[in-house]
């Protein structure tokens, strides 16, 4: 009888502490997937703001922005998409930090930490999860640019190559987000701090305009901006730097590609530590 009760034990046993923690992880994130499935419109309600800055930026702002020395609005819909692409991606660490936060109103952070599961498990599951309803509501984004007229003029694999560093970006903004869901103590304040910070940090970069064209202090910020860093290498993937466009001299600028992966990479490990860390302490 020990024998058979034994058995269901010992592939757990032999997976190793990596193995676990991968387990664990699907397992949260399935629940985290299943849940925004029976839910839509937290995934309807995700895309409607991206979709209103597109048609607001394109066809409001789009005569009157200069990019490259040319005030066309179709040079500006091709250099605005990637903002707009990082944008949306970034901002769903306020749907991330309103997720855990409630997890941990709730009480179900709790049970989870009364579980033999791998610590960090929790975090990880529910950011991949995020991950995919990022992944979902880019091709929806993608579709809708598509519509209004914006291009790629590169080969697929280099079109590929920016949305995965997109999609990098945002991985690593949720663990942002995840870190402010464990500090506050309601999912609202969890969506209010998760939203504070990002509005200076999107608008203070290249996404909309030149960053030539800002002053001084600015530009530098926006220059060195990790957001910044992945927008400029996702209009280099898809060909959409504008004709006349002059990139700034600073490391980041020259080198996009790298700068992102190395911006993402940091942001993962730093606050991926703090938060696992916080939520071993963390009480709802």
């Amino acid at each position: 009888m020990s024998a058979v009760t034994d058995t269901p034990n010992l592939p757990l046993k032999n997976r190793g502490a990596l193995g676990r923690s991968v387990a664990d992880s699907l397992v949260v994130a399935r629940r985290n997937l299943i849940r925004m499935a029976r839910i839509p419109e937290m995934v309807i309600f995700g895309l409607v703001q991206p979709i209103m800055f597109v048609v607001l930026f394109t066809y409001v702002f789009g005569g009157s922005i200069k990019v490259g020395g040319s005030l066309s609005s179709t040079a500006y819909k091709e250099f605005l998409m990637a903002g707009i692409f990082a944008q949306t991606v970034t901002f769903a660490t306020a749907g991330a930090g309103a997720g855990i936060a409630d997890d941990m109103h709730k009480g179900l952070i709790d049970r989870f930490r009364s579980l033999p599961m791998a610590r960090g498990a929790v975090l990880t599951g529910r950011t991949l999860a995020d991950l995919v309803q990022t992944a979902l509501t880019l091709v929806v984004l993608a579709g809708v640019a598509l519509i209004i007229g914006w291009r790629t003029h590169e080969n697929i694999g280099r079109v590929l190559l920016g949305f995965l560093l997109l999609l990098l970006l945002g991985y690593a903004f949720s663990w942002i987000g995840a870190m402010i869901g464990l500090i506050v103590r309601t999912p609202e304040a969890a969506t209010s701090g998760g939203l504070i910070w990002l509005f200076p940090l999107t608008f203070i970069s290249n996404a909309f305009v030149d960053a030539n064209q800002m002053p001084t202090v600015l530009r530098h910020i926006a220059e060195w901006n990790p957001f910044s860093a992945t927008v400029q290498a996702c209009r280099e993937l898809f060909g959409n730097l504008p004709p006349g466009f002059v990139t700034p001299d600073a490391w980041p600028m020259q080198h996009p590609i790298l700068a992102s992966v190395i911006w993402s990479v940091v942001i993962v490990a730093v606050f991926r530590t703090l938060a696992v860390r916080r939520y071993r302490s963390a009480t709802a």
